[in-house]
């Protein structure tokens, strides 16, 4: 409205309601025109059409039955269905309330409590001592945090905070309640966990319960009635007065801008609840004390590291100042002081809603905001938040204990990060960037990247990926300075030095670590790192040999480091561009190692890997496989050796794939014959075979081979093994040294009565043949064996009946006739064959019998008739049964009815 309007609303309402406005209004109407009232020191005026005023409390009605409802439905579906994003957008609903004052806010709350009070898991959660979901973790940590909020406010009345640490006192004290770092049962010292951490094992009983409302319950002490806080928190240029009194100098950093002392968690908190309250201007001054305090602290630290420096590294070890790390904590400090820095400097979009291309919204965009009352106008909130998450990430922190703890530092981890890449990096956040990786690299007990660190703190390689990454395109040799640096993982180390004693005088002892619940996680980003490092590294061989040393003594996982050897290979084998020799010598530097770390613990992938490397020294060249083919036992087991490395080098394809001239060819083939041969040594049973075929086409390599196996026969082989190579130098045109292989093999065969399907009756069968094939000596050296080891009347039936239908002798060797004439059973070596296979019918019929069923009576019979035919091949033969027949009726006249059957048949 313009003046003349204003005037005439005035003088209406006036009118309208003189009895109740007249004298507020002349007492109003004097002030105005007293030039040094009150009213004339403020600009404008209230607003009555704009809700409550700023000390009024805010309360819209809040439907309570409806909250409980909506809570103890969610909570049922456990988290699935999204649930649990509505029960999160309650949390933001409370959150929203208290920005606007709105009493209700910790009303909300509470209702929203009670129901995860009620929640009828909790109890079986507790009776089996499970961990609860995670999700449904998530959402108490956030209730947790909610509470820390509430109870924060600065406004609030002493009675209100008093009803509130009743109410939180009474949940913290039921058993049900869950617990600050985790699942039920990590407050019982766990046995295989018993390694002291910070104050671990022993007094783990001793130490108080720590609930999800702990928290909440300590900070209804603090109150905001210092006055040092309330000039921080309502000036922007609240500087140190020029002559300090006593003490106040713990209040001001050098440049006499204040400090808060407060533990930084907690500092963080009150900075949350002034946000969280709607006091976003006084949120900001207490960061940026937060932050002026955590610089200080960050350079006296290292001060006091430089005059310890020389010590410490020598003991090789340090002690870690810090027993609560700021990342993974219940209160997330550094996400807070992000968050209040940040929110000032986003550039209002006015698309913001609409999502990008790929239905993702949009990143936020910042601008840099200069610091108030900076003394400089140097300052930036932007680089501030930067700043502040990289001292928290870099913070050195003990492991914490418990799965769900160590969980929370990688997630929480990931999500500072996540918010880091959202910024764009310009010249001012790179100077930022540079300055605290430097901070970082120099620092003592506080950084992580620090020289020397203790041996259980956190890993930096997650934190280190990400600050290589940004760094690289503006200052290499800092990223790389910092990504070898964080390469470290001294958990696994093989020993702790020997200072590194744990806190109760317990030596630790090397070993996987039992409570290092997300080791495989932690390994895999090592890996991560490591492979960033070398992709960047690429056609650098300086770097890349750094890159390679950190790897080769960091990195203690095979299959880790198999994979990086996949991955350089991958990076320095373009499809569309010649190879990168450089780093192709690399992948196969790790795949040789994987190689050595595997070969006496025979991981499960060995055969993939021997492959690959074998590939890999292929694209690398002739030199590569030569030296792996004389180096080969220290990287392959004698079998991997000959199958699998040997066969592929001598393959068509390697041939071709390195274009090789004919003295190429020789130098390959010489050293996989030598290294056939020295296999075929070391473990004739399984690499004998191959080493022939390695040999074939060198007379001299070959008959060496051949020498092995005889000499190797009869100590080392089985008759199987000597069988299939004796059919084998058949195949290559080498009877009569595969009838030697074969006779060894009868000699260390034994084929009982009743084994008449023994798998080795086909090698038998073809050893007759061969023999046979060969000519009569031959014919009669085998026999004798045979009789020895077959004891199988079916099989010598066999081997008799083949023996007597052909002439031997149709081998054809040179300078010996094949006389044609069929052999006679009366005469040596078959007289011997034949008296064996009589025997060996004998003996069976007789082991039969001793445990026969009527329903093998059938089959019985038909067994003595064949046991007819082989005896009446001898020339008393007919008398020879008949007599064994007697003798059976006399034996076995017991067993009447097979008795009446033999003599029904057999006369």
């Amino acid at each position: 409205m313009n003046r003349d309007q204003l005037q005439k609303l005035v003088q209406y309402l006036i009118a309208a309601h003189h009895t109740e406005v007249l004298p507020t209004a002349q007492k109003l109407a004097d002030e105005i025109l007293s030039s040094n009232s009150q009213i004339n020191q403020v600009h404008g005026a209230p607003d009555p059409t704009a809700g409550a005023s700023i000390d009024d409390d805010n309360c819209w009605h809040l439907d309570e039955e409806q909250v409980r409802e909506q809570v103890k439905q969610f909570l049922s579906q456990g988290g699935y269905y999204g649930s649990g994003k509505q029960l999160n957008s309650m949390f933001a609903k409370v959150r929203e309330m208290l920005r606007m004052r709105d009493s209700n806010g910790a009303r909300m709350l509470t209702l929203i409590t009670e129901q995860f009070m009620a929640d009828p898991r909790l109890s079986l959660w507790r009776q089996q001592g499970t961990g609860m979901t995670d999700k449904c973790r998530q959402l108490w940590d956030e209730l947790g945090a909610l509470w820390v909020c509430i109870v924060l406010n600065p406004h609030c009345k002493s009675e209100e905070k008093g009803g509130w640490l009743k109410q939180l006192k009474k949940w913290s004290d039921m058993d049900i309640c869950p617990l600050e770092d985790g699942n039920y049962g990590s407050e019982l010292p766990n046995i295989t966990n018993a390694l002291p951490q910070s104050n671990l094992a022993q007094d783990s009983l001793g130490r108080p319960r720590r609930t999800v409302f702990t928290r909440a319950i300590e900070a209804c002490d603090l109150h905001w009635q210092d006055s040092h806080l309330q000039r921080i928190i309502s000036s922007d240029f609240y500087m140190s007065p020029a002559y300090q009194r006593e003490g106040e100098s713990l209040l001001f950093n050098p440049q006499g801008l204040p400090l808060w002392l407060d533990h930084v968690p907690t500092a963080c908190a009150r900075v949350d609840a002034l946000r969280s309250h709607g006091y976003p201007r006084e949120a900001l001054r207490l960061a940026v004390a937060i932050i002026n305090t955590l610089r200080l602290q960050q350079h006296r630290q290292l001060d006091i590291y430089k005059h310890q420096k020389k010590e410490l590294l020598q003991r090789g070890m340090t002690t870690t100042t810090n027993l609560e790390g700021w990342v993974g904590h219940p209160l997330d400090p550094i996400g807070c002081l992000f968050a209040t820095l940040t929110e000032t400097c986003r550039v209002e979009d006015e698309n913001a809603m609409d999502t990008g291309d790929s239905g993702e919204p949009k990143p936020p965009v910042y601008q840099h905001v200069p610091v108030w009352g900076c003394p400089d106008g140097s300052e930036s909130y932007l680089a501030l938040a930067l700043e502040v998450a990289l001292m928290g990430m870099g913070q050195q922190r003990l492991m914490p204990e418990g799965l769900y703890a160590q969980d929370k530092v990688c997630r929480n981890e990931e999500q500072i990060i996540a918010k880091l890449q959202e910024l764009e990096l310009d010249e001012l956040l790179v100077q930022t960037l540079r300055k605290q990786a430097i901070l970082l690299l120099e620092g003592g007990p506080f950084s992580g990247m620090g020289e020397v660190i203790h041996r259980e703190s956190v890993p930096m390689h997650t934190f280190a990926k990400y600050l290589f990454t940004a760094l690289l395109p503006h200052d290499a040799d800092l990223a790389y300075k910092v990504g070898l640096r964080a390469m470290r993982l001294p958990v696994l180390e093989s020993s702790a030095p020997s200072g590194d004693v744990g806190h109760h005088g317990i030596s630790i002892v090397p070993s996987r670590y039992p409570r290092w619940f997300t080791l495989g996680h932690l390994e895999s980003q090592q890996c991560e790192v490591a492979s960033t490092m070398l992709t960047a590294a690429k056609g650098d061989m300086l770097r890349l040999r750094t890159v390679l040393e950190a790897i080769q003594k960091n990195i203690h996982s095979p299959s880790l480091i198999f994979k990086l050897a996949q991955d350089a290979f991958k990076i320095a084998t373009p499809a569309d561009s010649p190879p990168d020799i450089t780093l192709l010598n690399v992948a196969l530097e790790l795949g040789l190692q994987v190689m050595r770390m595997t070969l006496s613990t025979l991981n499960w992938r060995r055969r993939e890997m021997v492959r690959w490397l074998v590939t890999c020294a292929t694209e690398v060249g002739l030199r590569a496989l030569v030296s792996i083919l004389q180096g080969w036992y220290t990287l392959f087991t004698p079998t991997e050796a000959t199958s699998i490395v040997a066969a592929t080098v001598m393959s068509h394809n390697t041939v071709l794939r390195l274009s090789l001239d004919y003295p190429q060819r020789e130098e390959l083939a010489s050293c996989a014959r030598t290294l056939a041969l020295q296999c075929a040594m070391k473990d004739p049973q399984n690499c004998a075979l191959s080493a022939l075929t390695l040999c074939e086409k060198d007379h001299v390599a070959f008959e060496t081979a051949y020498q092995i196996v005889i000499d190797a026969a009869s100590t080392g082989m089985t008759y199987s093994q000597l069988f299939t190579i004796a059919r084998y130098m058949e195949h290559r045109g080498y009877p009569l040294r595969a009838f030697k292989l074969a006779s060894l093999a009868m000699a260390h065969l034994n084929l009982a009565y009743n084994q008449d399907t023994h798998p080795a009756i086909n090698d038998v069968l073809w050893a007759c043949a061969l023999s046979h094939s060969l000519g009569k000596n031959e014919l009669a050296t085998i026999i004798p064996l045979m009789v020895k080891s077959v004891h199988c009347a079916t099989v010598l039936s066999d081997i008799l009946r083949r023996c007597t239908m052909t002439a031997p002798g149709l081998a054809g060797i040179p300078g010996r006739r094949n006389s044609g004439k069929l052999m006679s059973t009366d005469k040596a070596p078959l007289r011997q064959l034949l008296d064996a296979t009589i025997s060996a019918y004998i003996n069976t019929t007789h082991s039969r019998l001793t445990h026969i069923s009527p329903r093998h009576y059938g089959e019985f019979i038909e067994f003595l008739s064949k046991a007819r035919e082989t005896f009446l091949l001898a020339q008393d033969g007919h008398i020879q049964f008949a007599q064994f027949i007697d003798n059976l009726k006399q034996i076995y006249k017991g067993k009447k009815k097979l008795m009446m059957l033999v003599r029904e048949r057999f006369g």
